[in-house]
């Protein structure tokens, strides 16, 4: 495949995490560099590139939908595939209609000089470079806003825990991190393109820096010094890495916002030894109460599991009433899901489907409570919010508080990328808030 004709077209799409489009972003800006230009609608792209994610069996097959309706849609364009269920699964990926270059973790970097080497002629052989997970050893790097306001900054990647039900280690090896210096640097150059907003992104974001005998306390009190940058939140840590030290840090920061993602994943202690965490739910609440303590307007999510192996109708109460006294915010909720691989498959009880998807029910019914009754707790306050670039032309902005509250104001061109206070009202839908700008800070 050339581009002696002009820049040619490639549509992206990715699947799954917030670590995911940041990598996604970045193939972008590699294969831009080449001269690709990002196919507009109506427009029809040469090449398709899919970032493909594989927590659950839902989201394999989510990958293989969008895969073969890519190829419908466009006959003629060559598809890339890489991400998770490239890693895990490269034979079954490119046997799928249309894929020319599957590619494993370590090679998402290199997808510029792959997709160089393909021609015209139909005939090319299919590409697949998939490294066992054990060799997934180098860092590559990822820090982009695509069409965002919010940058997106790969700390981290791979994990260690292997957690009974979870592939991730082996669709991402070992975790491995960058390095404080190369952190603050890739902030420095966000501060520069007037970036306001960074999210540390990972898989494991609180092991950083670990293989260097650096520290992901280390790095928030390094960034936190960096000029520029309004605001940083970290996308997700485990309870057992979120130390107090890290709490007490967030609560005097400058720029770390109130507003925390862990996962729980079960509130039966029982179910978190089958599913091999590395907590138990005293030390969870223990972590909870002291944000709220330090902290009492932050935002908590929390990631949770219905209807894993071992989970008893018994062990099912004792998660719903855990999960329901907590002091947080928001559940997000996911079904249990078989992976292929997982010692998880070695234990006993098995939740039928239907019962899974009743138990999805009850908690998402206590998300639902927990986060109404958030946003009556903040209407009628100030807080400042962040707006970001508008998605379609409906004459409303977005944006989001310090503590993660997403705001609804009639749209003022000048006002996307800045800070500005505003005096927060009543609920538009169950998932944002009216708002009224004051003065730009």
């Amino acid at each position: 495949m050339n581009n002696s004709q002009g820049a040619l077209r490639v549509s992206y799409h990715t699947l799954g995490c917030k670590l995911n489009f940041a990598e996604t972003s970045t193939i972008g800006r590699l294969l831009s560099e080449k001269g690709w230009l990002r196919a507009q609608p109506g427009e029809e792209p040469a090449l398709c590139v899919v970032n493909t994610c594989s927590v659950t069996e839902m989201a394999d097959k989510k990958g293989r939908q969008l895969i073969r309706q890519l190829h419908r849609r466009h006959p003629q364009a060559r598809i890339v595939v890489t991400g998770c269920y490239a890693q895990l699964k490269p034979g079954e990926v490119s046997s799928l209609p249309g894929v020319s270059i599957v590619l494993g973790q370590d090679k998402k970097g290199e997808i510029a000089d792959y997709v160089a080497q393909l021609t015209q002629e139909v005939s090319t052989p299919k590409v697949v470079e998939v490294k066992d997970f054990k060799e997934l050893r180098e860092f590559v790097p990822a820090c982009e806003r695509g069409d965002r306001t919010r940058y997106w900054l790969k700390v981290q990647d791979g994990c260690d825990y292997w957690c009974s039900y979870c592939t991730i280690p082996m669709a991402r090896g070992r975790s491995r991190s960058a390095s404080v210096e190369a952190c603050v640097e890739q902030a420095r150059k966000v501060a520069a393109e007037d970036g306001r907003e960074i999210v540390l992104t990972g898989i494991n974001v609180g092991c950083f820096g670990q293989e260097r005998g650096e520290s992901l306390l280390q790095l928030i009190r390094a960034l936190d010094e960096v000029e520029g940058i309004s605001r940083y939140r970290i996308s997700s840590i485990e309870p057992n890495l979120l130390t107090p030290e890290i709490i007490d840090f967030v609560a005097g920061s400058r720029a770390f916002m109130p507003h925390f993602h862990v996962p729980l994943q079960s509130g039966s202690d029982e179910v978190l030894r089958l599913m091999r965490r590395r907590y138990d739910t005293a030390l969870f609440a223990s972590r909870m109460e002291l944000i709220r303590s330090r902290i009492p307007h932050a935002f908590i999510g929390v990631d949770i599991i219905a209807g894993a192996r071992g989970e008893t109708p018994e062990e099912w109460q004792r998660s719903l009433e855990f999960a329901s006294s907590l002091p947080v915010q928001q559940l997000h909720v996911f079904p249990y899901s078989e992976r292929p691989g997982t010692r998880a498959l070695e234990i006993g009880g098995i939740v039928p489907q239907e019962e899974k998807h009743r138990r999805v029910a009850q908690l998402l019914k206590v998300s639902e409570q927990k986060y109404a009754a958030f946003m009556k707790a903040n209407a009628g306050t100030r807080r400042p919010v962040l707006w970001e670039q508008p998605h379609a032309a409906e004459g409303v902005m977005h944006g989001f508080t310090d503590n993660y509250l997403r705001v609804e104001a009639p749209l003022a061109q000048g006002m996307i990328n800045r800070i500005t206070p505003v005096a927060l009202g009543e609920p538009i839908d169950s998932e944002c808030l009216s708002g009224q700008i004051i003065t730009e800070l």
